[in-house]
């Protein structure tokens, strides 16, 4: 099985993801076509760079013929000295408020327009006013990419991301979600990074993602509501129960936004799994410090097997996941269906409703959620706030999961991919991606099931039909 394994040995953001995902072998084009799909005025400017004696890639996100204002943001300035205890910036994700509200914030980067630098007694600092009167509401950047003609894993990924982001913000701001506005996650290199890296990632379709645990860097961070600890508020929510350390540097390694994708790529953590790298791909960010090399990693390859497992791939292990329950006969149907969709919105790995008799003969709904362990305590609460029961069950279980990989076929609706289960290499199940069908079926105006059965058909023919075989 293809696997990538993410290194975050410098931290990640926005730019460093997508830096690491051209030098890994993802086409430029690629990135440039979700950026126009977007409709929003904005480029890519590719590059190769140095960091600390490694070649690696540099993506610049550009709007009209100028650097996106606030992107800079993303990997601390070029050249900025590895002892300095505090820097001062306005993340792009650092803070929310209510619709209407005007606000005068520091997020410019000072060279973003050539203006002075000054340095003071070591510290970086970012000092830069500027007013916002509107920013982008979570339901209008949820309506940009949606309405944007993007493969629909694309949307669903790009939209996760910043329902995470928006869920941070809000809880760190006691702040409704759909009542604010986000300023600098709305700004363009924002939806940029995460829109491009999320068409990226759908263009490496792999099996399986690893990451190693994430250097936060030290020090302290200035935002607009005063001077807090590495990582600031928002990203220390998002990296809530990831493994993280701190090491090597007294800055911010890790901003809003890589955290975020971090948590929408939803990657096993851990160190390396035993695989034979093919490819390695280095992402550049903005500083390039003299002893420290700012960038994130990226190796792609194929996982070898074990006889200690029978021959099984790492994939196909038993892991250890929560069930979180309960049983409502008071609660409308519509809450309910709020919950579970906020529950994977959240990290559940799913959600079910299952109708149930209660005590007194009661019809009643059953409300199943599935996580990982470090998700727990998140989604408890989240069940204890937003529904009538008055406690939880919650259990540790064990599951066994088949390696997962997609193939490609031709069909006369177009290109499918098809989900394909194995267990220590030999295909098991084969089932046509719904969403894949569903757009297929609307485009060509054909029933669903003749698109399902076209890709299952092609899937069964020689395979000179596929494109791209095992991921």
């Amino acid at each position: 099985m293809r696997v990538v394994y993410i290194d975050c040995f410098a931290g990640i953001a926005g730019d460093m993801l997508l830096g690491a995902l051209v030098d890994v072998g993802v086409p430029e084009q690629v990135l440039k076509d979700a950026v126009a799909a977007l409709g929003l005025g904005a480029s890519l400017r590719i590059e190769r760079v140095d960091r600390s004696g490694i070649a690696c890639t540099k993506v610049h996100v550009l709007e009209g013929d100028h650097l996106a204002e606030a992107h800079e943001e993303h990997s601390p300035t070029e050249q900025q000295p590895l002892k300095s205890a505090s820097h001062t910036h306005q993340p792009k994700t650092q803070h929310l408020h209510k619709t209407g509200h005007t606000h005068s914030h520091d997020d410019e980067h000072p060279h973003a327009k050539g203006e002075a630098h000054e340095h003071t007694h070591d510290e970086h600092t970012h000092d830069h006013s500027h007013k916002h009167t509107h920013g982008r509401s979570l339901s209008a950047i949820r309506s940009l990419i949606q309405g944007a003609k993007l493969a629909e894993p694309v949307k669903q990924m790009a939209i996760r991301a910043f329902e995470l982001l928006g869920h941070s913000e809000a809880k760190i701001h006691n702040v409704p979600v759909e009542e604010i506005h986000f300023h600098e996650v709305g700004a363009v290199d924002a939806i940029v990074d995460i829109v491009a890296a999320s068409a990226g990632i759908h263009h490496l379709n792999v099996g399986a993602w690893y990451c190693s645990a994430i250097n936060v860097g030290g020090g302290t961070v200035v935002c607009a509501h005063g001077t807090f600890p590495v990582p600031a508020p928002a990203t220390a929510d998002l990296l809530r129960g990831l493994p993280t350390y701190s090491a090597h540097v007294m800055q911010e390694l890790v901003t809003p936004t890589g955290a975020a994708m971090l948590r929408a790529i939803n990657p096993v953590f851990g160190p390396q799994p035993a695989m034979r790298v093919e490819r390695i791909g280095y992402g550049a960010g903005t500083r390039n410090s003299k002893d420290f090399p700012n960038t994130l990693r990226l190796s792609i390859g194929e996982t070898t097997e074990t006889k200690s497992t029978g021959g099984r791939s790492h994939a196909a292990d038993c892991e250890t996941v929560t069930v979180l329950e309960t049983a409502l006969d008071d609660l409308s149907p519509q809450v309910l269906a709020y919950v579970a969709e906020t529950a994977l919105a959240r990290g559940a790995l799913d959600a079910m409703l299952t109708p149930v008799i209660m005590k007194k003969g009661r019809p009643g709904t059953l409300l199943t959620v599935l996580c990982n362990p470090a998700e727990s305590a998140a989604l408890e609460r989240l069940i204890l706030t937003e529904t009538s029961t008055l406690g939880v069950r919650i259990r540790q279980e064990r599951r066994s999961c088949l390696e997962r990989s997609h193939i490609a076929v031709s069909t006369e609706y177009g290109e499918i991919r098809i989900k394909v289960g194995s267990l220590s290499g030999e295909r098991m199940n084969a089932a046509p991606e719904f969403e894949d069908c569903r757009a297929a079926a609307a485009k060509h105006k054909v029933a669903i099931k003749q698109v399902q059965q076209a890709a299952i058909a092609a899937y069964l023919r020689p395979d000179d039909t596929k494109q791209g075989g095992t991921a």
